[in-house]
C-alpha cells in the first residue's frame, strides 16, 4: 500500500482537502517518531490503495515549533511514497518555501495551488506549468472547497506514484533537515517568473467587516453577543434532540430490554440495565449537542471569525500565559468540556496546549447549568435565581484566571502567536457535515467505553452489597459518603450529597437523578423536600463545589487522550477538587460567621 503526506501552512485548505479526498472514511491513529494523533485515511488513487496522512501545519520545515518537531519526525522515521504541499494560492509569493525545501528532502512530490477561486477574484494569474519546470515537481490549480480540479489533481498524484522510485534514506532526509536552506532568493525569482499579481491586494467585503468585527470598542461585545446566540441556539435546539434520544432509549428499555432480561437474575439485569444500558445512554445524550456544536463551530471557524476573536483578546490573555486562541477554547467549554478539548489541537505549542486544557474543564459547561437551574429555583426566589447564576459564571472565570496564573510558569510558552486574518469565507454543507462527522466519530470512539465502564462502576457501588435499598448508608456508596463526610462536612456538604457528587464523577447531568434515587422523590416533591433540608448557604456551597470540583469521567478521558498523559489528567483532578474545597470552604464558613 503506497503512503501519501498531506503538509501545507496553516489555512491553505490543507484539511479542506483532506476531507474531500477522504469522505467519512478518516481514522484517528498513532506513528512512529511522535506523540500526538494524526488524521489518516485509505484511498483509491489511480489503480493504488494508497494511505492519506494529514499532517499538522506548519510554516517552515526548520522551526523549532511542536508541529515542526512533529513533520520532520514524521518524515524522518516513515517511508513515503508521495509528499503533497497544498499552498494558498492568494498567497503564492510567501507559500513557496515549504515546495522548496520538500525538494531539497529528494522526496517524491507535488504542489497544489489551493484557493484558485479567491486568487482568481483576486486578480492574481499563476502560470502552472512554468512553475512546474522551476521546481521540479507537478503543479496542480484546484479549489478543495467546491472540488474544481480536484480529479485532475489525484491523475496527477497517481502518475507520481506510478514511478518506480528507491526508498529515500533515512539519513539523508535527517541530514537535508539539519541543512540552513536559503530559499528566499530562489522563491523570490520563481514568483517573479511565473505569477503576475495586482498592483494592490485586498479584498474590499473583508475590510469592510472588519472594521466593525475589529473595533477596538466595539469588537468584543460584539462576538460575546454572537457567541451567546450561538450557544443559545446550540443546546436550545440540542434539547429536544436530546429528549427524543432519551424517550427513544426508554421505549426501547422497556418495551425490549426489559421483558428479554425478566427471567435473569436480579443482580444481571440490574447491571446490564443501570450499568452497561444507562452508560450507553449517557454516551448517546452528548451526541446530539456534541453534532450541533460541531456543525455550528465549522461554519464560525472555517468563517474566519474565529481567527479575529483570537487577535481581539490576545493582549489580555498573554498576562495570564494564554493566548487568544485558548480564550475561544474556553468559551467553547462554557458549551462542553469535551470539544473545547479537541479545538486545542489548533494550537501550536505544546505548553499552551496543556495550559489551556487545564483550565478548560473549570468552564461553567451546560451539565453542570442543570444542576444549578435546580438548584436556583429550589432555593431562591425568581428574582434571585438570576443573580446566582451570574455569580456562578463569574467565579467560573476567575478560576480559570486564577489557575492560567499560577500555571503559566510550569507550562511557559517562548513562541511567538503567529495568526494570519483570512477572508470571510463561508463553508459549504459538505464540508460542515465531514468536519462534524469527524469529530463526533473521535468523541465516540475516545470516550463512550470509559463512561460505559464508569457508569458500571457507579452502579456496583450503590447496589452491593446485594439486598439494600440502593445508594443507602450500608452500600459501599453511602460508606464512602461517610467517609467523605468528614472532608465535605466544613463546607456544609453531607453524606447524601457526597453520593450525588460521586455520581457527578461519571456525567453532571446525573447528579440530578441521583438526588431522586437517594432521596427516594421525583420533581417538585423533590425540590419540596431539598428545600426543607438545606439552606441557601448550603446550597450555594453544593453549586459552588459542583462547578469547579472534578470534571466529568468523558472529560477527563478527553483530557487524558489529547494530553498523552495520565499524569496531566490527574494534576488537572486533584487541582480542580483542592480548588473547590477552598472555594466552598471560604465561602461556607465566611457566611456562617456573618450569621446566615
Amino acid at each position: 500500500m503506497k503512503r501519501i503526506a498531506l503538509l501545507g501552512m496553516p489555512n491553505t485548505g490543507k484539511s479542506t482537502l483532506f476531507n474531500r479526498l477522504s469522505g467519512s472514511s478518516a481514522r484517528v491513529g498513532n506513528w512512529p517518531g511522535i506523540t500526538v494523533d494524526l488524521m489518516s485515511a485509505k484511498i483509491l488513487m489511480g489503480g493504488h490503495i494508497a494511505e492519506l496522512i494529514d499532517l499538522p501545519g506548519l510554516y517552515d520545515l526548520q522551526g523549532y515549533s511542536d508541529d515542526e518537531q512533529v513533520v520532520r519526525h514524521f518524515l524522518s522515521n516513515n517511508n513515503l511514497d508521495l509528499v503533497i504541499i497544498v499552498a494558498n494560492s492568494a498567497q503564492i509569493d510567501r507559500q513557496l518555501s515549504l515546495a522548496i525545501q520538500i525538494r531539497a528532502l529528494g522526496l517524491p512530490s507535488m504542489l497544489i495551488l489551493n484557493m484558485s477561486d479567491e486568487a482568481k477574484r483576486a486578480g492574481i494569474s499563476i502560470d502552472e506549468k512554468a512553475m512546474s519546470l522551476k521546481l521540479g515537481m507537478p503543479v496542480v490549480k484546484i479549489s478543495a472547497k467546491y472540488g474544481d480540479h480536484c480529479p485532475e489533481a489525484l491523475k496527477t498524484a497517481a502518475g507520481v506514484l506510478s514511478k518506480n522510485k528507491l526508498p529515500i534514506d533515512a539519513e539523508h532526509i535527517n541530514g537535508q533537515l539539519q541543512q540552513d536552506l536559503n530559499v528566499e532568493a530562489e522563491m523570490e525569482s520563481i514568483v517573479d517568473e511565473t505569477v503576475q499579481m495586482p498592483i494592490q491586494l485586498g479584498n474590499d467585503l473583508t475590510s469592510r467587516i472588519d472594521k466593525f468585527l475589529l473595533h477596538p470598542w466595539l469588537g468584543l461585545p460584539i462576538f460575546f453577543a454572537a457567541m451567546y446566540v450561538l450557544f443559545q441556539f446550540i443546546f436550545n435546539a440540542g434539547k429536544p434532540l436530546q429528549d427524543g434520544i432519551a424517550w427513544l432509549l426508554t421505549l426501547f428499555r422497556t418495551n425490549a430490554l426489559e421483558p428479554l432480561l425478566i427471567n435473569t437474575p436480579t443482580w444481571l439485569s440490574g447491571l446490564l440495565l443501570d450499568g452497561v444500558y444507562n452508560g450507553l445512554g449517557t454516551v448517546a445524550a452528548f451526541i446530539p449537542i456534541i453534532v450541533l456544536f460541531f456543525l455550528i463551530m465549522t461554519m464560525v471557524e472555517d468563517s474566519g471569525y474565529l481567527s479575529r476573536a483570537a487577535f481581539l483578546v490576545d493582549a489580555l490573555m498573554a498576562k495570564m500565559g494564554l493566548d487568544g486562541r485558548g480564550f475561544v477554547m474556553v468559551l467553547m467549554g462554557f458549551g462542553c468540556n469535551v470539544p473545547a478539548l479537541m479545538g486545542t489541537r489548533v494550537m501550536r505549542s505544546k505548553n499552551m496546549r496543556l495550559l489551556t486544557m487545564l483550565v478548560i474543564p473549570l468552564s461553567l459547561c451546560s451539565a453542570r447549568l442543570q444542576v444549578f437551574l435546580f438548584m436556583t429555583a429550589t432555593l431562591f426566589t425568581t428574582s434571585q435565581a438570576p443573580l446566582v447564576l451570574f455569580a456562578l459564571y463569574l467565579v467560573s472565570f476567575s478560576t480559570i484566571f486564577i489557575t492560567a496564573i499560577l500555571f503559566k510558569n510550569q507550562y511557559k510558552n517562548n513562541e511567538p502567536f503567529i495568526l494570519e486574518l483570512p477572508p470571510y469565507r463561508f463553508p459549504t454543507l459538505r464540508q460542515i457535515w465531514l468536519r462534524g462527522w469527524q469529530e463526533v466519530k473521535y468523541f465516540l470512539n475516545r470516550a463512550s467505553k470509559f463512561i460505559t465502564i464508569g457508569v458500571i462502576l457507579v452502579w456496583a457501588l450503590t447496589h452491593l452489597p446485594m439486598g439494600l435499598a440502593p445508594a443507602s448508608k450500608a452500600t459501599f456508596a453511602g460508606q464512602i459518603g461517610d467517609w467523605f463526610s468528614t472532608v465535605l462536612n466544613p463546607i456544609g456538604i453531607d453524606s447524601q450529597l457526597a453520593i450525588a457528587l460521586i455520581f457527578g464523577f461519571v456525567a453532571k447531568e446525573i447528579v440530578i437523578g441521583a438526588l431522586a434515587v437517594i432521596y427516594g422523590l421525583q420533581g417538585d416533591a423533590l425540590m419540596h423536600l431539598m428545600a426543607q433540608k438545606l439552606d441557601w448557604v448550603q446550597g450555594m456551597s453544593f453549586m459552588l463545589f459542583t462547578l469547579i470540583y472534578t470534571p466529568c469521567l468523558s472529560t477527563i478521558i478527553t483530557l487524558k487522550n489529547e494530553a498523552k498523559s495520565w499524569l496531566f489528567a490527574w494534576i488537572s483532578i486533584l487541582w480542580s477538587l483542592a480548588l473547590a474545597w477552598v472555594v466552598s470552604f471560604i465561602f461556607y464558613q465566611s457566611a456562617r460567621l456573618l450569621g446566615f
